[in-house]
């Protein structure tokens, strides 16, 4: 971080050693350690405070702009001329054919070729005898 190096830090340890002495040597670097640790956690505390807000104006930054498109949307929507709307779907009736009763009769049947169609017989005409008579009056 700051590029200290093993050998920097064994001088400051010597200087050190120098200065306070032997007795109150470890009570300093206990000392030390403890300010070190605290510093450490009120920086982590800071960054992650720093981060909260940072999300947390990101949030708000979001809703904010969603609530800003929702008014443009509605703004559009008053602003533009209404065009009528078409009318929802609605399926057509369709007549309902019934199904061919089989297979034989859904397929056309193979024909011979159309002859020549003879009049159909006509109907018998009563012989004079077969007349019905009228009853006779006595």
């Amino acid at each position: 971080m700051f590029g200290i190096s093993f050998t920097e830090l064994l001088l400051v340890g010597l200087v050190a050693l120098l200065v306070l002495g032997p007795e109150r040597l470890p009570g300093a670097a206990r000392t030390a350690g403890l300010w070190i640790g605290r510093l450490k956690r009120s920086f982590n505390a800071i960054k992650q405070e720093v981060e909260r807000e940072i999300g947390a104006d990101e949030i708000r930054r979001q809703l904010h702009n969603e609530h800003i498109l929702s008014l443009e949307q509605e703004a559009r929507k008053i602003l533009t001329p209404t065009q009528q709307e078409p009318a929802p779907f609605q399926p057509e009736a369709t007549p309902t054919v019934a199904p061919p009763a089989s297979v034989a009769d859904a397929t056309p049947a193979v024909t011979e070729p159309a002859k020549a169609q003879e009049p159909a017989p006509a109907a018998p005409t009563p012989a004079p005898n077969d007349t019905p008579q009228p009853p006779r009056a006595p």
